[in-house]
């Protein structure tokens, strides 16, 4: 197994570091810039890139690095990702620095995003985050209400990679869905040391996840009725009717995170 470390970039973006011995790889590097000097410090060569997603803070940095070593570009074929020479579509095998990694389909926050699992941990982009999820810029809440369910089938142990460091926004929001959480919490006050001490409040573990993110969440019965009460509050139904399947309440969660 490879070992993972961060490179922060931008505001509160994370290229997640994957290291074998002096082989590189590296996913979502939006910023060249930071990854150079990592590598040229730390005498490594890259060897492969991981790129979930087609916004430019996921992949901004990709033409400058293959000008430099010449990696495997691996990305979603059906977005457009500079110097991608690796196109995937979800539900293949690749090796990663002599690692297999399963690629995922999980579109909702783009159409073609990917996530990439190995035992024990996931490359998830902006699908799931800290204490919340990413919003749908081109997906339906089918769509990601189905992804964020094939990633919770995933080992609990599993720690979660996401791309940003948004936690500590994200729980004051799972608090205002589920006050009474006690894992939301324990979380809150969690995340606020880390950060005070100048931490990363990532990666966390996928049990951590079902336990106090509301996305993970939409059929505890809280979760249900904090997005009953948001859907009417909103008129979502016009009829009067009451939709209570995960998908109706995940889109009730999501809209009501996206105004929050």
């Amino acid at each position: 197994m490879f070992s993972i470390s961060l490179i922060p970039a931008f505001k509160d973006n994370y290229i997640w570091l994957l290291t074998c011995g002096q082989r590189a790889a590296v996913v979502d590097p939006g910023d060249a810039a930071p990854v150079l000097a990592r590598l040229e410090a730390d005498g490594l060569t890259l060897e492969a890139i991981l790129i979930t997603h087609h916004h430019a803070d996921h992949q901004g940095g990709v033409a400058a690095l293959v000008e430099r070593w010449q990696p495997t570009v691996f990305a979603p074929a059906s977005e457009s990702i500079t110097g991608c020479n690796r196109p995937l579509s979800g539900g293949e095998s690749i090796e990663v620095l002599g690692q297999a990694v399963d690629v995922l389909a999980v579109p909702g926050h783009t159409l073609g995003h990917l996530a990439y699992h190995v035992p024990g941990a996931l490359f998830c982009g902006d699908t799931l985050f800290g204490a919340g999820c990413g919003r749908l810029f081109e997906g339906t809440p089918a769509q990601m209400a189905a992804s964020l369910e094939r990633i919770a089938a995933l080992p609990d142990k599993t720690l979660i990679y996401c791309a940003h460091e948004y936690t500590e926004a994200n729980l004051r929001f799972a608090l205002a869905v589920e006050p009474e959480n006690p894992a939301v919490q324990a979380r809150v006050a969690k995340v606020a040391a880390l950060r005070a001490a100048g931490l990363s409040s990532v990666p966390s573990t996928l049990a951590e996840e079902k336990a106090s993110n509301p996305f993970l969440r939409c059929s505890e019965p809280t979760v249900v009725a904090a997005g009953l009460r948001h859907a009417a509050a909103k008129g979502f139904s016009a009829s009067g009717a009451v939709d209570r399947s995960k998908t109706a309440i995940f889109a009730a969660i999501r809209d009501w995170r996206n105004g929050f």
